[in-house]
């Protein structure tokens, strides 16, 4: 199927509610190659003619998987650039073209700097220009595309304000390329980028809602949970200035290329029963239930048949037999996730019970891929497998030294050289020479240049103690912490990191050591470019054909990915308001952490709240996994 000729808006009967032609792929990788397999076919029927292509190029972590293919063609399939011009979508404003963070700098490293395209031919927002200078230069960045023939492709992300290029909720329709005001949101998004999110430039430059749709082919890129609600508002929900991206569904030749995950939202997906018939298995009956009870502000018990009639559900009543027996199998489904005994409950019956009760105690690995992030997806729970007596381990993949901030490290530093100086005397020359060198590497690097590696080291080990400070609130040993430091993290930095065979190794070395009875880990439904889904994909990678793996079981657990939905759990552990409590100290340990993470047992609170809803106990919180098994 064509991606960038795209056949009009013909949609199957599944895809009625989506008013822009939306292409779902099982990952990212397979959509961005296929991507780049026809804009490859463009650039080369256009070089047999003599004709030059136009691209406009979008920046972060979505379009990378798509820029690497290009590379790959390049190199491996002779794929010549000479004939393509670029046009970028924006640019933060005040930074200058080889600062780390800049557009400019992005596109060097991901792209530009491995192709042979004329540098002549690369064109990118200026954000260095003086203020009273912008107007002119967005005019003339405007001229510029009109004089190249005008754009033939616009590749597109999507942020989660439903941003295109940088046009923030209020960006008109006809808007051209100007200066524009970060929302809050975006700006707590690059927050990690930049070390914080008051390092974030506050203004950008961006192409206009009008400069994009006057392309001739639009392709919107997104991956992961994250973006699947915002892709849904985008592609089902009204056209509206709030939502830039919804403006796509007006043009002629504008295409949604979106993940699973990214699709997870879309009524073809969370709601087949509304688009056609369905195979009613109990995964299918329970989501069905589930979503008419929130309907109808409900608990599941009281639906009643005309309610499924009148909701689009009665075919589930023809397939599975009348509301109450079908309300009873799904509370009972609802019910047994619950359970205080995640390791599972010696010498009970576990049949209806999510864990094994055999054996006991268990081996349990719990992998963070940042220090932070096990406690922020399941510090109740941890608290809860060592109160129950399981040898819990806490492996964090990464060392997350570049969430540490300057200060954090240039305290270290100063407190170290102060110690030196006022006990002074034989022993202190190393730790005074140290803090010296740490102070002044600081100092030399500047606010954003790359940290030095004993910088990081440093940063690390500081986020090594606040690792060790979190698992002691929920009752883990420093000898029951296990830190991998893994390669491709301390080689590059986010939105460019790569996974190497070296990270895969020590993950194969640690299970195959441990060879654990429970896994617990995040990331599988991540931006496909995060640590956490890199972090995700070692594990698979890692994992034997069979032997110990045959008597384990895998929980995966949410961090910065959207909660699971009821209907999603397959282990519900409860939380009394000591334990949820007990979990915000674990949190408050990390100093590098943000507020959306800090605000994770509210999260918890409103997945108890969905419960209660639906007609369960009353729980002060809630921790939600959801069962993993690898495919065949």
């Amino acid at each position: 199927m064509k991606i960038i000729d795209s056949p009009g808006k013909r949609q199957t009967q599944q895809e009625r509610y989506e008013k822009t032609r939306t292409l779902i792929y099982p990952d990212s990788g397979l959509a961005s190659r296929e991507l780049a397999a026809e804009v490859g076919e463009l650039i080369r029927l256009r070089q047999a003619k003599g004709e030059s292509v136009v691209l406009g190029l979008a920046t972060g972590s979505t379009p990378v998987p798509f820029y690497r293919e290009l590379i790959r063609l390049h190199r491996e399939e002779g794929l010549g650039f000479g004939n393509v011009t670029t046009f970028n979508l924006d640019e933060y404003y005040g930074l200058a073209p080889d600062h780390r963070e800049s557009y400019c700098q992005f596109m060097r490293d991901q792209l530009f700097d491995h192709i042979d395209i004329p540098r002549e031919n690369i064109n990118i927002p200026d954000g260095t220009v003086p203020l009273d200078r912008v107007y002119d230069s967005c005019l003339a960045y405007e001229a510029k595309i009109e004089a190249a023939g005008g754009l033939d492709i616009q590749i597109l992300g999507i942020g989660r304000t439903g941003h295109i290029g940088f046009n923030e909720p209020g960006s008109s329709k006809d808007s051209i390329t100007r200066m524009i005001t970060l929302d809050r949101v975006t700006r707590k998004d690059a927050a990690a980028d930049f070390l914080g999110e008051q390092n974030v430039p506050r203004f950008a430059v961006t192409m206009g809602v009008g400069t994009i749709l006057k392309a001739r082919r639009l392709v919107l890129m997104a991956w992961g949970e994250n973006k699947a609600e915002i892709v849904r508002e985008a592609v089902e929900g009204e056209v509206t200035d709030q939502v830039s991206a919804s403006f796509l569904q007006e043009h002629d030749n504008a295409t949604f290329l979106i993940d699973t995950a990214a699709a997870s939202r879309l009524t073809r997906r969370s709601y087949p029963w509304l688009v056609g018939s369905v195979s009613w298995d109990d995964a299918m009956t329970r989501r069905a239930v589930v979503w008419l009870a929130k309907k109808l502000e409900k608990p599941v018990l009281k639906v009643i048949e005309e309610e499924y009639n009148e909701t689009g559900v009665g075919e589930l009543l023809t397939a599975a037999g009348p509301a109450y027996q079908v309300n009873i199998g799904v509370f009972n489904q609802l019910q047994h996730t619950i359970t205080g005994w995640p390791g599972g409950k010696p010498g009970a019956d576990d049949s209806n019970r999510p864990e094994r009760a055999q054996p006991h105690p268990k081996r349990v690995l719990i992998f963070s891929p940042e220090p932070h992030d096990a406690f922020v997806g399941m510090g109740g729970t941890i608290d809860r497998l060592v109160e129950q007596g399981h040898e819990v381990r806490i492996a964090t993949q990464t060392s997350g030294n570049l969430r540490v901030s300057d200060v954090a490290a240039y305290k270290f530093a100063s407190v170290v050289r102060e110690m030196a100086e006022i006990i002074g005397g034989q022993g202190w020359e190393g730790q005074l020479s140290y803090a010296n060198d740490i102070i002044g590497q600081l100092e030399d690097k500047g606010e954003f240049g790359l940290d030095p590696d004993r910088v990081r080291k440093l940063k690390g080990l500081i986020l090594r103690g606040e690792a060790r400070d979190a698992a002691r609130v929920c009752g883990v040993g420093d000898e029951a912490l296990r830190f991998l430091d893994m390669p491709f993290y301390e080689a590059g930095r986010y939105r460019r990191f790569n996974l190497t065979d070296a990270d895969v190794s020590i993950m194969r070395d640690l299970l195959g050591d441990y060879q654990p009875h429970q896994i617990y880990l995040t990331g599988d439904v991540a931006d496909p470019s995060s640590l956490q889904a890199l972090c995700f994909r070692a594990f698979e990678q890692a994992l034997p054909e069979d032997g110990w793996l045959d008597g384990c079981r895998v929980w995966l657990y949410r961090g910065k990915e959207a909660p699971l939905a009821a209907h999603e759990i397959d282990m519900a552990v409860p939380m009394s308001p000591d334990q949820l409590a007990l979990k915000s100290q674990s949190l408050r340990k990390f100093q590098s952490i943000n507020a959306d993470e800090l605000e994770t047992p509210e999260r918890n609170r409103e997945t108890a709240r969905e419960y209660d809803r639906l007609g369960m106990a009353e729980y002060e919180g809630i921790e939600a996994f959801q069962r993993w098994r690898r495919s065949k």
